[in-house]
């Protein structure tokens, strides 16, 4: 009788498997569990081998064969431990990634930027929202799906590792790095959608970095460029900063990306980038907030950390520190090297290093290195587009557009009446101009350049007067739309021309841009979509016309006028 019941249970369990009502173990849970492919692993790797181990190096498809043999050569020769993979092509990238594990002692760990799925730096694929187009999104049901999809995405590539999700709160809207890339102002809002998305990716078995620690939301200055000061409290900062780090943390978060600021109110030491300061990464993450998982640098070749820091001094006092990994160094070879030299000195030891070995070697056994990777290059395109993703895209960017201002508006357009479309700023005619052509009978497209010249403008300033209502779109095509227009001063004045005769106007860019636009704008209907993408553009016209009602509200403060949470 009682072998019968192990027997029953024994297929309870594979059935619940199979249904996806069993979750597996997380990295975090595995940690604390013997390992013996990543201790067999362990016992092969020389000295120089295991510190090379804690070495991501960038890797790109993008820039010919040269580059690409040049990757290649590190990987034999130095034994690193993974790659973060930048712009290029999907078959490129898979076809690249199964020759460079091919030549791989040990497995490479793959990752990638993908905050906003592949489509961040990969062609032929999906680009789901920014962050900051995410906050706007009251179902995080579909933000927790839409992980799903883009951890399924990477793996098909044969990646391991997204450096997301953003959980910085972005309460300074000039900061010039963060900005669209948080889900927005508010710590509680910011802490809900990041937990969805980090909960749709670990469900698929893909690794995750919490970034940037301790908080990169309320700084000016972007850590590329120079380093960044945070002058708060240890009050403010527990209070604000931290609260979404401690959330994600408490929920199992794999990884979290130190970044690189210094923060006197947690390490006095002048120009002390975060991500070298022991009190800020061993005290407060791992002593202090709990953090057992993947400690990764911000990249190791940013200004913010080699200004002060310059000819490999970084990478040794990163480990100091208490990093896990050390992304994109200057010098990888050098980095080893100085490593070695730091541990004859016991300014480390080996026990350090090796634990933290181990703690790499056993991400890469959960992320499923232990297996060969085999991509299926023939319908690798196809699959990265799949229905199921596109539907979703589309669906994430209806529930985000947000109606401001008033519906009246929208309500009284006439779909007969003598209408001029004004775009603004996209160069050509894009997806919301032909969109609209549809459900407009009497209307005339008007593209204006975003630098058009002030005797242009008053001519067509004269021309408008023979239209009977004026629908106006704004856009910002950048790659990284800013918190600002880089509109020319004409435009703008000829903006607050018609200000008072637009009926609707439609914003595809940041939403701290409508501080910059006329009152005028903002006291008709506004349609907020955000940014420039076509999925956006749809969404908007949909609500244009009536056949959609608006879902989206404002995941940041603006002004007096647009609170957040703001939306009809």
């Amino acid at each position: 009788m009682r072998k019968v019941k192990v027997v029953g249970f024994s297929m309870l369990i594979c059935l619940l498997l199979a249904q996806g009502k069993v979750q597996a173990q997380s990295y975090i849970q595995t940690l604390q569990q013997p390992n013996h492919w990543a201790d067999s692993v362990f016992k092969r790797l020389s000295h120089k081998q295991r510190i090379a181990q804690l070495f991501f190096v960038r890797a790109h498809t993008d820039k010919g064969k040269v580059y690409e043999d040049s990757i290649a050569r590190v990987i034999k020769k130095e034994k690193i431990g993974g790659l973060v993979f930048f712009q290029g092509g999907p078959v490129r990238q898979a076809s690249l990634t199964q020759q460079y594990q091919a030549q791989s002692k040990v497995p490479l760990l793959i990752a990638m930027d993908a905050e906003w799925g592949v489509g961040m730096r990969l062609d032929s694929t999906i680009s789901y929202p920014y962050q900051m187009t995410l906050g706007a999104v009251q179902n995080n049901q579909l933000i927790e799906k839409m992980g799903n999809l883009i951890a399924q995405d990477m793996k098909l590539l044969g990646m391991h590792l997204n450096f997301a999700p953003v959980v910085d709160i972005n309460n300074n809207p000039k900061n010039p790095v963060i900005g669209f890339r948080s889900f927005g102002d508010d710590k509680y809002k910011v802490a809900e959608k990041a937990s969805a998305y980090l909960r749709g990716m670990q469900e698929e078995g893909l690794l995750t970095s919490l970034k940037h620690f301790p908080g990169h939301g309320d700084t000016d200055l972007d850590s590329h460029f120079d380093l960044p000061q945070l002058p708060f409290t240890k009050q403010r900062l527990d209070s604000l900063e931290l609260y979404p780090f401690k959330q994600l943390i408490a929920a199992g978060a794999s990884g979290v990306m130190v970044a690189h600021m210094n923060i006197p109110s947690l390490d006095s030491t002048a120009n002390l980038p975060s991500t070298l300061s022991k009190p800020i990464i061993t005290d407060l993450l791992k002593e202090q907030l709990g953090f057992k998982g993947l400690i990764i640098s911000d990249a190791m070749g940013m200004k913010g950390v080699i200004k002060y820091f310059p000819g490999g001094e970084a990478d040794v006092r990163a480990l100091l520190a208490g990093n896990d990994v050390l992304e994109l160094s200057e010098n990888s070879k050098r980095g080893v090297k100085l490593i070695r030299r730091a541990i004859r000195k016991q300014q480390l030891s080996w026990e350090e290093i090796n634990e933290r070995v181990i703690k790499v070697l056993k991400a890469k056994y959960w992320a499923g290195l232990a297996n060969p990777y085999q991509p299926d290059l023939q319908n690798l395109v196809p699959k990265l587009n799949r229905t199921e993703a596109l539907a979703l895209n589309q669906q994430l960017a209806d529930e985000a557009v947000t109606v401001l201002g008033s519906m009246e508006g929208i309500q009284s357009l006439s779909k007969t009446k003598k209408t001029a479309i004004i775009s603004i700023g996209s160069g050509a005619e894009d997806v919301f101009e032909r969109d609209v052509k549809n459900h407009f009978s009497n209307f005339t497209s008007i593209t204006i350049a975003k630098n058009a010249s002030a005797k242009d403008l008053e001519q067509l300033e004269n021309k408008l007067s023979g239209f009977e209502q004026l629908i106006l779109s704004i856009h910002d095509t950048r790659k990284r739309p800013a918190s600002t227009l880089d509109y020319s001063a004409s435009v703008q004045a000829f903006l607050e021309k018609i200000s008072s005769t637009v009926q609707a106007t439609m914003v595809f860019a940041s939403p701290y841009t409508l501080n910059g636009l006329p009152k005028g704008l903002l006291n008709h209907t506004l349609i907020l979509a955000y940014q420039n993408s076509a999925e956006l553009q749809h969404a908007a016209v949909k609500i244009l016309v009536g056949d959609m009602t608006q879902k989206g509200k404002l995941p940041v403060n603006i002004n007096s006028l647009f609170k957040n949470g703001a939306g009809l």
